[in-house]
This record gives C-alpha cells, sequence and structure tokens, in this order.
C-alpha cells in the first residue's frame, strides 16, 4: 500500500474490525496488538529477554496467561500489557478481537487489538522485555515473507512466514497473528498454506494462492 494510502490505514482497521466476531473457544491467554493512532500507523512488539526460561529472544506481542483476578480475557491482555511495557489500559482503546491460535505449548491465545496514542511513554519491564519497537503497518503490506523458519507442532513440521525488520526476526506465532490481521482488516494476499491446528483459516485464505 502506497504510503498516500497510509490515511485508510485506521479507518478500514477499524470498519473491518467493528463487525468480526471470532468463533466462540477456550481461551488460555490473552495478547494486544497495540496500534499507534498516528498519520503513519504503526504495531508496537516486544523483544523478550534473554534469560527468559520460554521463548527468549523472541518478538512478541504483550501479553500472557489469564490470571484468576481478570474480569475477562481482554482484562488479560490490557494487564499484561501494563506489567510487560508499562502500557496503562485506560489509553488503550480496544476496537476488535481475532480468533484464537494455538501456542506451541498447547495455550489457546485469543488477540485484541488496540489502539493507542503514538506519543505514549513506554517502558519494558527489564524482568521479562529486552526491547519495545515498532512497525509500520504498510510495512506488513509492502514487504514479503519469507519462508525460512520451520516449528514442530503436535508431531507436524510447519514452514512459517517470518518478516525481518531492522535487527528484529518477526516469526511463529506473532507473525501468524500480523499476518491474520493484514488479511482480514486489507485482503491482503500472502501466499501461505494456513495450519488448521493452529487457527481456523480466515474466509479468503482456505488454501495458498
Amino acid at each position: 500500500m502506497p504510503d498516500n494510502n497510509n490515511i485508510l490505514i485506521l479507518p478500514q482497521l477499524r470498519d473491518r474490525l467493528l463487525h468480526y466476531r471470532p468463533t466462540p473457544d477456550h481461551v488460555d491467554a490473552a495478547v494486544l496488538i497495540p496500534v499507534t493512532d498516528t498519520a503513519r500507523p504503526e504495531i508496537i512488539l516486544t523483544r523478550r529477554a534473554s534469560h527468559m526460561s520460554s521463548h527468549a529472544g523472541e518478538v512478541a506481542f504483550p501479553g500472557g496467561k489469564r490470571d484468576s483476578t481478570d474480569a475477562s480475557i481482554v482484562a488479560t491482555a490490557l494487564r499484561e500489557s501494563r506489567e510487560e511495557i508499562g502500557l496503562p489500559e485506560d489509553r488503550v482503546e480496544i476496537i476488535g478481537e481475532m480468533d484464537t491460535f494455538t501456542s506451541r505449548v498447547g495455550l489457546r491465545v485469543q488477540p485484541f487489538v488496540g489502539m493507542v496514542p503514538g506519543d505514549i511513554p513506554l517502558v519494558g519491564n527489564p524482568d521479562e522485555i529486552e526491547s519495545i519497537f515498532r512497525v509500520p503497518v504498510d510495512y506488513f503490506l509492502n514487504e514479503k515473507p519469507s519462508y525460512t523458519h520451520k516449528f514442530r507442532f503436535r508431531d507436524q513440521e510447519f514452514t512459517v512466514p517470518s518478516f525481518n525488520y531492522e535487527d528484529y526476526v518477526i516469526w511463529g506465532l506473532t507473525a501468524f497473528m500480523i499476518v491474520d490481521l493484514m488479511k482480514r482488516a486489507y485482503d491482503h494476499e500472502i501466499d501461505f498454506q494456513w495450519p488448521s491446528s493452529i487457527i481456523a483459516p480466515p474466509p479468503s485464505s482456505q488454501s495458498s494462492r
């Protein structure tokens, strides 16, 4: 999508997510996909700390497992975002939700998309986060993913899309969620076969094209 179409990115995102309701599912965890309310919208991501026991050094959205004190699964995403990157709950406008994904360890993860101010200061929790970075939404609409990353899940090997942005490699469940968002919000064509055991495929992506 050309730069002069950035003005259309947020309205279309809001419109497409407004009426989308994912299939009801059991959910163990939640993540927030923060999108900045700026002239050139950006998606906020993190790199997990290298000393973490799981997914160390990997790129991820803020989020985590549901806590017994969370009032809802969206409250989980907001709480984890506050704890991980210092994003106050009252500065997030939830504009939609997406289908759940199954992580490599079998957790069902629900993504929520939230609008945040572009100038909001964010600070990573050093116990969990190495760095916080932002990627323009139009980057994912213009950049073709690579297919060099693979992982095993339930005794099957899957090739997953990945994006290289500056010195970050965005792959795995995070890349799945980004691809799903680009397809649902912008009808973006990404040549990729969806593993049905990870996510129910979007209506327009029953097979690779």
